[in-house]
């Protein structure tokens, strides 16, 4: 795990750097937009840099651009990612919200492929996610039993009588269906329910990664839900600087870092970060080590120069070797793609991939749950942090950001990009429709605030069947514990020599012992996990 973590450590990642916007960040990464409205114009973030190359005073200001004035991104004209499909049960229906509204996830059987619906009954709107799928493969609503079939039509009204009137054809009995489509192992929803947006995956599609699609490639995908806003999870991840302080302890620095002049034990540094350019479609930015581009409104994508060693200088494979075998290896490739989803106010959720072309066997040995653990760390130990922050900014009010953050240094200017970015097109604020942004849920306590169970587990089905086996382990250690002594306490002694004796002893105490570590280990790993920074 400490290998997978390091790979997200700042100055351990390096790739090509393309040249223009749109294009697309890697020749494989292809978005297809409806038309716009209007013409855009790059505007670009200003950073003035002082006397010192560590430092720099960011405009929060973006440059006037008279063609981008008055337009404004369209939230419900998108895709959103809804769960990767491995985490998806064809078996049952799934609840999921995403911009405010309630889903239900199911598979259509007859047409082979997911649907998603509005969670509600057109009955007495009772939610269908609770629901079942009949022996017809139809989603049934499971408080009157009214049954739907993959387009929305409802097929079965079991209290409408057989001579009487049609009513299950009737255009209010039906659902309300979104459109949903399947790429790069995720599925995807558009929000609206709106007739027209039908065939809409024919004019616009989700951004595709063909290195997701790659036999060739590594992809382990996570996904965990947040308690704070989708604002302060994308400009989390946007901030590089943050990682060796936040995350201490938990993820690899070079020691490069560390053994510089006046650095710290965490290995802070200046970090180099440049806005190329910016749109209503999101922005493109550089770095030393690599690029960055923010394609609105979900994904964020991170890749490489070249892949770094350990100490922080290129690796041996990275440069020109004189053989000619090496020149027709495949170059090493690691990229970071992470999915933030506006869930509600205050809540987002997190689906994160790193494809990678080289030691792609760890994954085939590495249960995908061992994975999950250390990435859970990760996100655990900053997750406290956010939520307090954002209701700070609740506090001051979300268009005083600029006022009451100071950003000095170009480490922040991605954030500022993003900050810009959603001023300018989207009035600082997401379009909830009827939900009003500024009313956040209140706090919760902090072990239900930082709970894995209902915000992972319970939606990843390799977490989930990795927690039945290790509870079925712990049982059975706790059996052969008590086994055991009952069976020293009912024999005579002179039945068993001394030492079978001590060898049964002992196995029950091994095995009490055992149970007990894996008890806080299941507790650590899958429920609750406080994160203590000053003790770091």
């Amino acid at each position: 795990m400490a290998a997978l973590n390091s790979l997200l450590a700042p100055h351990s990642l390096a790739s090509k750097t393309p040249r223009s916007f749109p294009t697309p960040l890697y020749p494989s990464f292809h978005y297809s937009l409806p038309r716009l409205s209007s013409p855009i114009k790059n505007a670009r973030l200003h950073c003035h840099v002082s006397a010192s190359s560590s430092a720099a005073e960011v405009v929060t200001e973006a440059e006037p651009d008279a063609a981008g004035e008055g337009e404004k991104f369209d939230w419900f004209a998108h895709w959103y990612p809804v769960a990767p499909i491995c985490d998806l049960d064809k078996r049952r229906p799934h609840a999921k919200t995403v911009m405010g509204l309630d889903l239900v996830v199911w598979w259509d059987r007859t047409k082979g492929r997911w649907q998603v619906f509005d969670d509600r009954c057109p009955h007495r709107l009772a939610p269908l996610s609770e629901g079942r799928i009949d022996q017809w493969g139809r989603l049934q609503c499971v408080y009157h039993g009214w049954c739907f079939d993959g387009s929305g039509s409802c097929k079965y009204i079991p209290q409408a009588p057989d001579d009487g009137p049609p009513v299950h054809t009737f255009r209010k009995a039906c659902a309300s269906v979104y459109p949903s489509f399947e790429q790069n192992k995720i599925l995807w929803f558009w929000p609206s329910t709106d007739p027209q947006c039908k065939d809409i995956a024919v004019k616009a599609k989700p951004p595709y990664i063909e290195e997701l699609d790659d036999p060739s490639y590594t992809s382990t995908m996570g996904m965990r839900d947040l308690p704070y806003g989708y604002e302060v999870l994308i400009e989390n991840l946007m901030d590089p600087a943050h990682v060796p302080y936040a995350h201490h302890g938990i993820m690899r620095i070079p020691k490069s870092l560390t053994s510089r002049v006046n650095a710290d034990k965490e290995g802070g540094s200046p970090i180099d970060i440049r806005i190329e350019t910016s749109n209503v479609n999101g922005f493109l930015a550089q770095r030393d080590i690599g690029y960055n581009k923010f394609i609105a409104p979900c994904v964020f994508y991170s890749a490489p120069h070249r892949l770094m060693s350990g100490n922080g200088s290129a690796s041996s494979s990275d440069v020109q070797g004189g053989s000619a075998l090496k020149t027709l290896q495949k170059p090493r490739r690691f990229l970071l793609i992470f999915m933030c989803i506006p869930v509600s106010p205050g809540r987002s959720r997190l689906i994160y991939v790193f494809p990678r072309n080289f030691a792609v066997w760890v994954d085939q040995v590495v249960p995908r749950w061992i994975f999950h653990v250390g990435q859970n760390l990760i996100l655990d130990s900053d997750l406290y942090l956010l939520h307090v922050e954002e209701r700070k900014f609740a506090k001051a009010g979300f268009s005083n950001w600029p006022k009451v953050c100071f950003v000095p240094t170009k480490s922040d200017a991605m954030v500022v990009a993003f900050r810009n970015w959603l001023r300018k097109y989207s009035n600082n604020q997401i379009n909830w429709g009827t939900t009003s942004s500024e009313q956040l849920p209140p706090t919760p306590p902090r072990e239900q605030l930082m709970d894995r169970y209902w915000s992972h587990v319970i939606q990843c089905s390799s977490c989930r069947d990795a927690l039945k086996v290790l509870k079925a382990l712990k049982l059975s250690l706790q059996i052969i514990s008590i086994a055991s002594v009952g069976i020293v306490a009912a024999l005579n002694q002179s039945m068993i020599s001394t030492i079978t004796r001590t060898v049964v002893v002992s196995t029950a105490v091994i095995c009490f012992l055992a149970s007990k570590w894996l008890s806080v280990f299941i507790y650590k790993n899958f429920y609750y996990h406080d994160y203590d920074h000053a003790f770091r």
